[in-house]
C-alpha cells in the first residue's frame, strides 16, 4: 500500500471515534500549553494543564462544527477537506514538537528568575501520558453527558413538542449530572478532607511546649486550654520571640510580645470564640501595649510568621496580635465551604476588639491594625463596614497576596490612576490606599493619613492576578509595563492562559518573594512605612533589615 493509502486507512479509523478537526485544534492548544506563565511547573501540573487544554480545543472545535451545520453552510468537498486536515495536522504536530522542546528552557528561566535550581528537564512521556489520561477522562464524560441528554430526549418527545423536549432534556441532564458531582463526589472527597484535616489540626507536636509563663495565652492560668489551640494555635503562640531575641537588634527596652489564639473547639459558636480572645487579650494586658493586630488567619488557621515576626521586631516587642480560627480546611476549600463562617469569625472577633478598644481613652489605647493573608486578607476585608468604625477608625490595615475575589481590591485596582499598572496601582493621592510589592510603593511622606489601608501583592501571584475574564481577553497585568518579576516570555491565548493561571494557582511553591510566598523583608518594609516605628535610627533599620532579609523559617525553600 502507499504511503497515502495508509495514511486514508488510519485516517478512517481515527474518524469513528474523534473529530480530525478537533484532534487538531486540541493539539494546537496544547502546545500553547507548555508556554510559561506566572510560576514554573512541576511535570504534573503541566500534565494536567496540557489535558484540559488539549480538551479544551477540542471542545472548542466540536462547536465550531456544530454551528457550522446549524447555520446550514456549505461543507467543503472531500479532497480539499482532507488535504487541508492533513496539512494542518503535520503543522500541528510538528508545532508540539517544538513547543515540548522549548518547555525545558522555558520553564528554567523562571527558576534560575526566581533563585531556584534548574530542573533536570521536562519529561515528554510523561506530560504526554498525563495529558492523554485528562483528554480520555473529560472526553468520556462529555458523551456519557450528550447520551443522558439524547436519552431523556427521546423519552420526552413522545408527550411534548420536539423543540421543548430538547430544551427539557438538556436541562434534565445538566441537573443530573450537577446532582451527582456536586451531592456524591464532591461530598465524599470534603468528608475525606475534612477528616484527614481534622486530625492534622488536633496533632501535639512535642517541638510545640505549653508556655510556663501564667500571663502567656495556653498556660495553666490561661483562659484558652493548650489542647484546643489546633495545631496551627500552638504552632503560632510558639513562635513568638523573646524580650531577649528582640533585645539582640536594639538598645531600647524590650517585651515579650503577647500573643492570642483562639482555636475551633475552644468554644461552639464563633460569638463565644471571639468573647474569649477579648477576655485573654484583657487578662493577658493586650490592651496596655502601644500596638495591637488582629490577624485573620487562613483556612486552615495559620498565621503566617513572615507577617507578624517583623512587627514584633520593630516595635520591641511592645505589641498583641489576636487571632481565631474558622476552619481547619485549606484555604481553596474554605472559600467553597466555609466562605461566609470565615467572615462571620473575623467579623465577630473585630467587633468584640473594637468595642472594647473604643471604650478605652483614646490616649490610654493602643494603635490598632488589622492584618490578614489570602483569605485572611478577603475575610479581615468583609470583617468592618468603614460606616461603622467612620466616627472612632482603627489606624490601617496589611492586606497581603489579597484574592482575585476581594471586592475593595478590585474595586480599587479597577479605579486605579491612568497610567499605573494593575501589578502596582495608584490610587488618588494615596492619601488612605497604597499598594507595595518587593520593589516597594509604601514610602512614608506627610500625604499618608491616619487611616491607611496597604496592600503587598507580587506581580507573579497567581492567587492575586488570576482572572476568569482571561478566557476571551489579556488581562491588564500582562500589558506594558509587566512587573520586573513576570517573564517576557508570557503571552496571552484564549481560554489557555486562564488554564495556565488556574494551574499556576496549585503550582509547587516558589521561594519566598515570588507566587504567592511572601517574604519577612517585604513584610518588614510594609510595617516599617505603615505602622512607623519609633526610635530606630537609620542604620539599626537597615541592620535589621539585613536580619530579615537573611531569616529563614522552617519549611521555606
Amino acid at each position: 500500500m502507499s504511503p497515502l493509502s495508509v495514511a486514508k486507512f488510519y485516517r478512517s479509523r481515527l474518524e469513528r471515534h474523534f473529530s480530525i478537526l478537533g484532534l487538531i485544534l486540541g493539539t494546537t492548544f496544547f502546545a500553547l500549553s507548555l508556554t510559561p506563565s506566572l510560576l514554573p511547573r512541576t511535570n504534573l501540573i503541566q500534565g494536567l494543564l496540557s489535558g484540559f487544554s488539549l480538551a479544551a480545543g477540542y471542545g472548542v472545535a466540536i462547536f465550531i462544527i456544530w454551528l457550522w451545520n446549524w447555520l446550514g453552510l456549505p461543507r467543503p468537498r472531500k479532497q480539499a477537506k482532507y488535504y487541508f486536515q492533513f496539512i494542518s495536522a503535520v503543522i500541528c504536530l510538528i508545532a508540539a514538537i517544538i513547543f515540548l522542546y522549548r518547555a525545558n528552557s522555558w520553564q528554567n528561566a523562571q527558576r534560575t528568575m526566581m533563585g531556584m535550581e534548574e530542573a533536570a528537564g521536562i519529561q515528554p512521556l510523561v506530560i504526554g501520558a498525563i495529558a492523554l489520561i485528562v483528554f480520555l477522562l473529560l472526553l468520556l464524560i462529555a458523551r456519557l453527558f450528550i447520551h443522558t441528554y439524547r436519552f431523556l430526549t427521546s423519552k420526552l418527545k413522545p408527550y411534548v413538542p420536539a423543540r421543548l423536549s430538547h430544551m427539557l432534556g438538556l436541562v434534565a441532564a445538566l441537573l443530573l449530572f450537577w446532582s451527582v458531582a456536586d451531592g456524591v463526589l464532591f461530598s465524599a472527597l470534603l468528608r475525606m478532607a475534612d477528616a484527614s484535616y481534622q486530625q492534622y489540626d488536633a496533632r501535639m507536636e512535642p517541638e510545640f511546649s505549653r508556655p510556663e509563663d501564667p500571663m502567656k495565652a495556653g498556660s495553666a492560668q490561661s483562659l484558652l486550654n493548650w489542647q484546643d489551640l489546633g495545631y496551627e494555635g500552638r504552632r503560632f503562640l510558639s513562635g513568638a520571640p523573646d524580650a531577649e531575641a528582640i533585645g539582640q537588634h536594639t538598645s531600647g527596652q524590650t517585651y515579650d510580645p503577647i500573643r492570642v489564639y483562639v482555636g475551633m473547639n475552644a468554644a461552639e459558636t464563633y460569638e463565644q470564640r471571639a468573647l474569649l480572645a477579648l477576655e485573654e487579650l484583657i487578662r493577658t494586658g493586650a490592651f496596655e501595649r502601644s500596638l495591637l493586630v488582629v490577624i485573620t488567619p487562613t483556612g486552615t488557621g495559620w498565621v503566617d510568621p513572615a507577617g507578624i515576626l517583623p512587627l514584633e521586631y520593630l516595635h520591641r516587642g511592645d505589641i498583641a496580635s489576636v487571632a481565631a480560627q474558622y476552619s481547619y480546611l485549606p484555604s481553596a476549600l474554605s472559600l467553597l465551604v466555609e466562605d461566609e463562617y470565615g467572615t462571620e469569625m473575623a467579623r465577630a472577633l473585630l467587633r468584640e476588639v473594637y468595642r472594647h478598644w473604643t471604650s478605652l481613652p483614646a490616649t490610654d489605647r493602643p494603635r490598632l491594625y488589622l492584618y490578614g493573608l489570602s483569605l485572611g486578607a478577603l475575610n479581615s476585608d468583609r470583617s468592618f463596614d468603614l460606616y461603622d468604625i467612620i466616627n472612632d477608625p482603627f489606624h490601617g490595615v496589611l492586606w497581603s497576596g489579597p484574592p482575585f475575589r476581594q471586592r475593595t481590591w478590585r474595586s480599587i485596582t479597577d479605579q486605579r490612576n491612568p497610567g499605573s499598572p494593575e501589578w502596582l496601582p495608584q490610587f488618588r493621592n494615596g492619601s488612605v490606599v497604597r499598594f507595595a510589592n518587593q520593589y516597594g510603593g509604601l514610602e512614608r511622606d506627610e500625604n499618608w493619613g491616619r487611616f491607611r489601608i496597604a496592600f503587598l501583592q507580587y506581580a507573579t501571584d497567581p492567587i492575586t492576578f488570576f482572572n476568569p475574564a482571561a478566557f476571551t481577553r489579556e488581562p491588564d497585568w500582562m500589558k506594558s509595563p509587566r512587573g520586573p518579576d513576570v517573564t517576557p516570555d508570557l503571552q496571552w491565548y484564549p481560554i489557555v492562559t486562564m488554564l495556565q493561571l488556574a494551574a499556576d494557582m496549585i503550582s509547587g511553591s516558589p521561594p519566598r518573594g515570588f507566587g504567592h510566598e511572601y517574604a519577612a523583608v517585604h513584610y518588614f518594609d510594609s510595617w516599617v512605612a505603615l505602622t512607623e516605628p519609633e526610635g530606630w535610627s537609620r542604620d539599626e533599620l537597615t541592620r535589621l533589615r539585613a536580619f530579615f532579609e537573611a531569616y529563614q523559617f522552617p519549611g521555606d525553600n
